[in-house]
């Protein structure tokens, strides 16, 4: 999997996308083929996917986060699963807050287990037991709307109204991680996050498919240290310039700017660096969530930096305040039908 978006992904297909055209013809059918035949273990518990189209950051994980306390308010006991990109861990790993670190387990698996346990595997099912184990009753998973790997009894597709599926076209020659038509076969519904017009023709799709669709946006939480300070900021995700923007929102002002490859693990050198320029320039240090567990769990210098840094926290508004508890009780109902056709495959 390509880990850094090269930016003509993100533009009008161009001659790179083109000459990339019989690469990217090759990964679509290899995609088509596992979205299509791939076995699909079915376990008994309800599990709703959120997922994305294409490469890069498009608010998966706070989207996820809102549905783990929707779905404590529903009395259910949600578990995180997640694939930990970006981690070393091998074999099916329960995230442990105090212990581990997002070398071990990746980033956004520490940002999820925050909120709910987390489980990191590369094989699904190894990752449900272990939520079993601690008591869940209801898998959310962060990604994995690809890998096919266990049964999906909804699966919201998340996509940046800003950045769309970008030029349309599959790994290498885009950001997609299958053809549109391929992946919508297999989703429940759509959820656009922010504004703008580049997920038109997605939404498009969506309706022709009678596949629902939701909105919602991302909220910056009140940071007053930010308000009338000129900042340095450094970030290393999908899309930056948003980040930017949300700072900004917050009363600040974006002085320098520091952008490093997404999920990137920051170095002594860089945190020094970081620190030294900032200290030079009288700015204040601001990154995102997700940057700021990458730098816990390391060296003097990284916990130097995390120490000094401001970060900007987001939460998720929906359009209509009651959709994360529609689409969990979807998620129920189509788990609930799956158990009554398994007893009539077996009583048959």
């Amino acid at each position: 999997m390509v880990s850094e978006a090269p930016p003509f992904w993100w533009q009008k297909a161009d001659w790179r996308a083109w000459s990339l055209w019989p690469a990217s013809a090759l990964y679509g059918v290899a995609a088509r083929h596992r979205l299509r035949t791939a076995p699909r273990k079915r376990i008994d518990i309800p599990v709703l996917c959120v997922g994305n189209l294409t490469v890069g950051g498009t608010g998966k994980t706070p989207v996820a986060i809102a549905f783990a306390k929707a779905a404590k308010t529903m009395s259910l006991k949600p578990g995180f699963l997640s694939r930990g990109h970006g981690g070393s861990v091998s074999g099916a790993h329960l995230v442990n807050l105090h212990h581990d670190g997002a070398r071990y387990v990746g980033d956004e698996p520490m940002l999820l287990a925050a909120h709910a346990p987390t489980a990191v595997s590369a094989k699904r099912a190894e990752g449900v037991k272990l939520l079993l184990g601690e008591g869940c009753d209801f898998v959310i998973m962060d990604d994995g709307f690809q890998s096919a790997q266990i049964h999906i009894d909804y699966a919201l597709i998340v996509i940046d109204a800003e950045r769309g599926i970008g030029n349309g076209h599959t790994i290498p020659g885009g950001p997609m991680r299958a053809s549109l038509v391929d992946q919508m076969r297999h989703a429940s519904a759509l959820l656009e996050m922010g504004t703008g017009d580049a997920s038109a023709t997605v939404i498009r799709h969506a309706a022709r498919a009678g596949r629902a669709v939701y909105r919602a946006h991302m909220r910056p939480l009140a940071n007053e240290n930010l308000r009338g300070r000129r900042c340095l900021a450094f970030a290393g995700i999908g899309n930056p310039q948003k980040f930017h923007r949300t700072l900004v929102e917050l009363g600040g002002e974006v002085a320098m700017a520091r952008n490093f490859p997404d999920h990137h693990f920051y170095s002594a050198d860089e945190a020094r660096d970081l620190m030294a320029l900032a200290e030079k320039n009288d700015l204040v240090l601001v990154t995102t969530t997700k940057d700021a567990i990458r730098l816990t769990h390391g060296s003097h210098d990284l916990e130097a930096l995390h120490e000094r840094t401001e970060t900007v926290e987001i939460d998720v508004v929906f359009e209509v305040a009651t959709t994360p508890a529609a689409i969990i009780e979807e998620t129920l109902k189509a788990w609930r039908r799956r158990r009554l056709e398994g007893v009539g495959q077996v009583e048959g």
